[in-house]
């Protein structure tokens, strides 16, 4: 059904002061996952490259974050003469705000081994009402995160549109284009995700994988989707290695060049909001969220727990792959622009593509609408050859083609690829004209 379970037999003013409590709440906790997400990026990229990191403000400099965002606050806020003030002073929002709306589709905790009357899992009660422990499960929410995150790269088109220089300009091009291409491979991933699961809300994704550790959507899903989702997410962040809208060396500071103080702080805020809100969607997507990866032997320990047990899980499973993006940025050089493309294009879409099929062939032979062989067991594995052969051709294909349009391109640019001679032929050459010369 979708939604708090308090809002559904009408709404009252108490309900109301509920709702406004859990966003606030939601809020604050999205403000201080981002803050510490800020420093331990800090600590681990100086770990891993033997430097010290932040150590002076506050214990283990925890209150670096904080002395940054106060800096930048009082900081003189500075705009273009060429730029389009409005649109300039509005971009920044149109970044954030689509952060923290998904991030409220996260649910953070609860025990999802137990269904309430209300036929929801993961709800607790608090002043006689049934609620959830996220901002809002929306019927469909996962249709509603492809929104946010395809709404949240107008705040960047527009920054750079905005700036009046060549520069932000740029790096708004690069976003739209680097959005586009790895949006199709995030959103066939998921697609990957619903047919398994068989739910849009992220509530009912994570029931579906509560119990062992073959429902979760990582082992259900064949691992191909959680690898794509992955890599795709971390594009969509802009992160390195795919950081090439903000690639220094290139283009300055890309779309957020001509922003200072609080504006630039809300661009810098967005981004880490962000890494935290992917974070905890490959979690819910793929872990099973505040659910247990397996049942625990001679106990049952989520209702001893409740629901602090399940944000314990979720926060622990969240700290890998915060670690994980983490340790891209401080191992993987970044892509060249082609090479950013082609990941995208040439391997992702057509892998998650295939994929999606084959796991649609799979279902339709589990349920049994494919009678070619009595045995389940024999027509799933027809679906598998058939995938297989059908991803070979295809990939022959492909290569097939842009092979070609490479030929074709050469010849528009009048170059020819010349072949090079073997080193044995070169040698024998050499010996021959040192055996001419001598003569």
């Amino acid at each position: 059904m979708g939604g708090h379970p308090f809002l559904r037999d009408g709404v009252d003013f108490g309900d109301v002061l509920l709702v406004l409590g859990i966003v606030l709440i939601s809020f604050v906790l999205c403000l201080i996952a981002t803050m510490l997400m800020v420093w331990f990026e800090r600590k681990v990229v100086s770990r891993l490259q033997n430097r010290i990191g932040p150590n002076i403000a506050g214990p283990f400099g925890l209150f670096q974050t904080l002395a940054d965002g106060i800096k930048l606050f009082f900081k003189e806020d500075l705009i273009p003469e060429r730029a389009d003030r409005k649109v300039f002073q509005l971009a920044p929002y149109l970044s954030l705000i689509p952060a923290f709306l998904t991030f409220t589709l996260v649910p953070i905790a609860g025990d999802f081994s137990n269904v309430s009357e209300s036929g929801t899992a993961g709800s607790s009660t608090i002043f006689g009402r049934e609620f959830l422990w996220q901002g809002a499960d929306i019927p469909s929410g996962i249709l509603f995160f492809l929104a946010m995150s395809s709404l949240g790269i107008y705040g960047i088109m527009l920054a750079g549109w905005s700036s009046g220089s060549k520069y932000p300009l740029l790096g708004s091009v690069r976003a739209s284009a680097q959005a586009i291409s790895y949006e199709a491979a995030l959103g066939l991933s998921i697609a990957a995700v619903i047919l398994v699961s068989g739910a849009l809300s992220t509530n009912e994704i994570v029931q579906a994988q509560s119990g062992s550790l073959r429902q979760l959507n990582i082992v259900a899903t064949g691992f191909v989707p959680f690898i794509v989702f992955l890599l795709a997410g971390t594009a969509e962040l802009n992160r390195p290695p795919f950081d090439l809208v903000e690639a220094e060396q290139e283009i300055v500071g890309g779309y957020h060049t001509e922003y200072s103080s609080i504006r630039f702080a809300l661009f810098f805020l967005a981004e880490f909001m962000n890494t935290v809100t992917m974070g905890g969607l490959i979690v819910t997507l793929f872990l099973g969220g505040p659910a247990p990866l397996f049942d625990f032997p001679f106990i049952d320990i989520m209702p001893t727990l409740g629901w602090f047990g399940g944000f314990v899980l979720f926060f622990g499973k969240l700290l890998i792959f915060l670690f994980i993006f983490v340790w891209f940025r401080a191992t993987l050089p970044r892509l060249r622009y082609d090479q950013l493309m082609d990941l995208g294009w040439k391997a992702l879409i057509p892998v998650s593509l295939l994929w999606l099929i084959v796991l649609g062939g799979i279902r339709i032979a589990q349920n049994g609408d494919l009678n070619i062989f009595d045995s389940t067991n024999a027509n799933v594995a027809l679906v598998l050859v058939a995938s297989l052969v059908l991803g070979a051709v295809g990939w022959a294909l492909l290569r097939a083609a842009m092979d070609t349009a490479r030929d074709e391109r050469l010849k528009e640019a009048g170059l020819h690829l010349t072949p090079v001679p073997a080193p044995a032929a070169q040698n024998a050459h050499a010996v021959s004209s040192t055996e001419g010369a001598g003569h």
